[in-house]
This record gives C-alpha cells, sequence and structure tokens, in this order.
C-alpha cells in the first residue's frame, strides 16, 4: 500500500468520524417529533364548527440530507411535486442528518432515497440516489396513480 492510498484511509476515517459526532451532537439537541401515520383516516377543523374527514392519499417519502448534493438537486423538484400534485399524493421530506432515527426506521443504505406509498401505507417502491420529476411522476402513473396537475 503506497503513502496515497494511506492518506485517503485516514482522511475517510476521520471523515466517518467526524460525521458521527454531528449525528450524535444533533441527536441530543433535537425535540421528538411525532411521525405521520397516513394509514389511518384523519379529521382536520378547517373553520370552526365544521369538520371533515381527509381521505389517505398515496404519498412520496424522500429521505435525505440538507447538505447532500444529490438532496440538495432533489429539493426543488420535491418542492414542485409538493404544490403542483398536492391532490394526487403527499411529499414529505426526512433529513436523516438531523433525525438519524429515522433512516433506521426506514431502512436507509443510501441517501437519497425516495419511497412510494399506496392510499394505505403499504410500500410500492424504493429507489436510491437523484430521482428526476419525469421519472417519479412515470413512476406514481405505474401504479395507477392520477397526475394531473392542480
Amino acid at each position: 500500500m503506497n503513502n496515497t492510498q494511506k492518506i485517503i484511509i485516514v482522511f475517510t476515517l476521520l471523515a466517518a468520524v467526524g460525521i458521527v459526532v454531528a449525528i450524535k451532537q444533533n441527536r441530543s439537541d433535537l425535540p421528538s417529533q411525532l411521525s405521520q401515520d397516513s394509514t389511518i383516516n384523519k379529521s382536520i377543523v378547517s373553520e370552526p364548527n365544521k369538520i371533515e374527514s381527509v381521505k389517505p392519499m398515496p404519498r412520496l417519502v424522500d429521505l435525505g440530507a440538507g447538505k447532500c448534493i444529490p438532496c440538495k438537486k432533489m429539493a426543488p423538484i420535491l418542492e414542485g411535486l409538493k404544490t403542483e400534485y398536492s391532490d394526487n399524493f403527499k411529499v414529505e421530506f426526512i433529513d436523516v442528518w438531523e433525525n438519524p432515527d429515522e433512516a433506521k426506521k426506514y431502512g436507509i443504505k443510501l441517501i437519497p432515497t425516495q419511497i412510494f406509498y399506496d392510499a394505505s401505507g403499504k410500500e410500492l417502491f424504493r429507489h436510491e440516489g437523484f430521482f428526476s420529476k419525469e421519472d417519479i411522476l412515470s413512476k406514481w402513473q405505474e401504479f395507477g396513480v392520477n397526475i394531473d396537475k392542480k
């Protein structure tokens, strides 16, 4: 093993230790958050004395991190989908560097990871890495989800 390889290994190990330390420090600072369960019907109050039922919808969960390069490229796509297709499916982003327990909960190995769920909460498909808007919409069509814009 030459010196260049040894230096690369040392820097890689230092970076990994730094990430672990940062995650542990952030974990202690975070308030506990309730996770969203889309598998049950929920009622919301839209006006005083008027309660309407919200039907479950298909859901796209993107697990990534705010400082991850591919995740940054996904952010405007997710925001656009969230507003343009809010009547068709929900879009949720979870920062796994800020919420490491969520990474474990969803079994994340690589970020970004997109998970497609049907309206009942059943996982339909999982993709790792950058996923374009066109590919996301195509995948929803494949699952029979109407993707007409708002």
